[in-house]
């Protein structure tokens, strides 16, 4: 769970830092106090987009960090982290984001630095955003077969991997055959560039790690006097009289002869002699490089014509000779492909009818499980439909295929399109999302569907950014109560201006906005039993504190818990 949230010179924050704790933690206060800000700033701690707009006035830079504590060891950040090499220590993982005022972002994941692209890994498995615009994901029916698929990832996801890879080597498939089968005069143009750079590797006549080879030969060809220098002393130090071998031979002597009245003498006389052994074959092998050695002055010039016909080469075709080899094979098939083009296109047909037959195969495999898994999703939201007091609604999820010449067109989902439909009023037809639900039913139909995901998801804080809004009396409570229930299964923080949301809150904290010499800033407390009474007055009845409202408020809260503990 996020359990430290650092924020500063971010948007009208200069400094703050918050502990967040398990459970439902609600965030109110008036419009314009920079509760929004603070989701905003999460967002880029997920891996949102960032802007200089977000930079306070002045400041060279905005920061963000967030402290998250992952006790659970099969939790996919600890995937994420493997394969990103970042280690994850004491359960703790440190996502940070800074945005300069030039436009610049830096991200930061444990203190390692990490593209946008990682970070917003990290950020999806940890962090679940619901907001106005997620309300519009929701609604847009191409969304819809991944909220699907979320619902049942173990019996899908292993299906779905098998036909992707199926989908993916029919798509390389299909396009070898587009470009193989394209027209005369281009496989013609393609056809003489190809044959020439055959002639002109062939004509090269590489051989594997020549270039490699060559630079060491050129390197000691160009430090000779060096290197014979280096081999004659060193053979010149070890053999002869009053050298390294004859005092070794002096001390093995010495110890041999002595070796039967001591054992400590016995061992290291066996030690010194096989020393000398070893010393004597390094100076035979010394004698036979330096007899070997003969300084050619036209092998060296050859060596520099061949290296630099091999880097001209290198600039065209690739940056060893490794490499230029391969290249070199590849454009042989290529030639022998398009010389034989007709075969070569049968082959790939053949392969394609193949290939699409036990795609469709998986695909139709996929379709049924997506069928079995639409009718237990459907019967779940039924039931948290009713407690949010739409138990009149109907719902279904409608399967759609496109196809051609009488065949499923796939796709690299399968064949399915899906849509959410919903009638919210007896009697009324099944329609799209769009057509039918006004901002209070969605807000109630999406947190039918988040109370149903947060027990797979496996994220670990889900955050609700005024998801209330179009909503009053016993809806505004089962909507409460139903967003506490979604905190029993992941941290939930909550913006809200409804009191029956705050009172079901575990930790209340107020955000509020001050002025200090002519600049605003944000500032946040939690808040105890009596204060939090007073802000439930407040949410009540607006400005004024009245006793019958807090009167009210206590009821509230005191219900809340009933329901908590229940």
């Amino acid at each position: 769970m996020l359990t430290e949230l650092s924020i500063r010179d971010f948007a009208i924050i200069d400094e703050i830092s918050i502990t967040f704790n398990e459970g439902l933690t609600v965030l109110s206060g008036e419009t314009g106090a920079g509760k929004s800000i603070i989701i905003d700033a999460i967002q880029l701690l997920a891996g949102g987009r960032g802007s200089v707009e977000f930079v306070r006035h002045e400041a060279k830079k905005a920061e963000i960090e967030g402290l998250f504590i992952i006790g659970n060891r099969k939790h996919p950040i600890y995937t994420v982290a493997g394969q990103y090499g970042i280690e994850v220590q004491d359960d703790q993982v440190v996502l940070q984001r800074t945005i300069t005022a030039s436009g610049k972002s830096i991200c930061r994941v444990n203190s390692k630095l990490v593209t946008l692209a990682i970070l917003r890994e990290f950020g999806k498995t940890l962090i679940d955003i619901h907001s106005q615009h997620e309300t519009q994901s929701l609604m847009n029916s191409d969304n819809h077969l991944d909220f699907l698929d979320m619902y049942e990832p173990k019996l899908i996801s292993k299906t779905k991997e098998e036909y992707t890879e199926l989908y993916n080597k029919l798509d390389t498939l299909k396009k070898r055959y587009q470009k193989l089968n394209d027209n005369e005069q281009e496989m013609a143009h393609r056809l003489d560039l190809l044959e020439f750079q055959m002639s002109e590797l062939e004509q090269a006549n590489l051989t594997p790690d020549e270039d490699d080879l060559l630079e060491e030969e050129r390197k000691s060809l160009a430090n000779f006097e060096r290197v014979h220098s280096a081999l004659q002393d060193a053979y010149t130090a070890l053999y002869g009289e009053q050298r390294g071998l004859e005092w070794v031979s002096q001390a093995q002597m010495s110890l041999q002869d002595n070796s039967k009245y001591d054992s400590f003498i016995a061992e290291k006389s066996e030690e010194i002699s096989n020393h000398y052994f070893s010393l004597e074959e390094l100076a035979y092998d010394l004698r036979s490089q330096i007899d070997s050695l003969q300084f050619d002055p036209g092998r060296l010039n050859e060596i520099e014509a061949r290296l630099d016909e091999i880097n001209r080469l290198k600039k065209k075709y690739g940056n060893t000779v490794n490499e230029i080899i391969s290249y070199s094979a590849k454009i042989e098939e290529e030639i022998e492909q398009i010389t034989n083009k007709d075969s070569h296109l049968n082959t790939l047909l053949k392969q394609i009818e193949e290939t699409e037959k036990d795609a469709l195969l998986e695909a139709e495999q996929l379709h049924n499980i997506r069928k079995k898994a639409a009718e237990s999703l459907t019967k779940e939201i039924y039931t948290e439909l009713k407690g949010l007091y739409l138990d009149k609604a109907s719902f279904s999820i409608e399967f759609e295929r496109e196809e051609i010449q009488s065949q499923p067109k796939l796709h690299k989902n399968g064949f399915d399109q899906i849509k959410f439909l919903i009638s919210t009023n007896t009697g009324e037809p099944l329609k799209e999302l769009t057509k039918v639900a006004s901002g209070g039913e969605l807000s109630r139909i999406m947190l039918a569907l988040k109370k149903i995901f947060s027990a797979h998801h496996g994220v670990t804080s889900v955050i609700f950014d005024e998801v209330d809004t179009g909503v009053s009396g016993r809806v505004a409570q089962a909507m409460a109560e139903k967003i506490h229930q979604i905190s029993n299964d992941s941290q939930v923080l909550c913006i809200t201006h409804l009191p029956q949301v705050a009172a079901m809150a575990d930790t209340h904290k107020f955000i509020e906005k001050n002025e200090k010499d002519n600049r605003t800033s944000t500032h946040i407390k939690e808040l105890n039993e009596i204060e939090q009474i007073e802000e439930l007055s407040r949410m009540i009845t607006g400005t004024k504190l009245t006793e019958t409202a807090k009167e009210h408020a206590k009821e509230m809260l005191e219900l809340a818990s009933l329901f908590k503990t229940n």
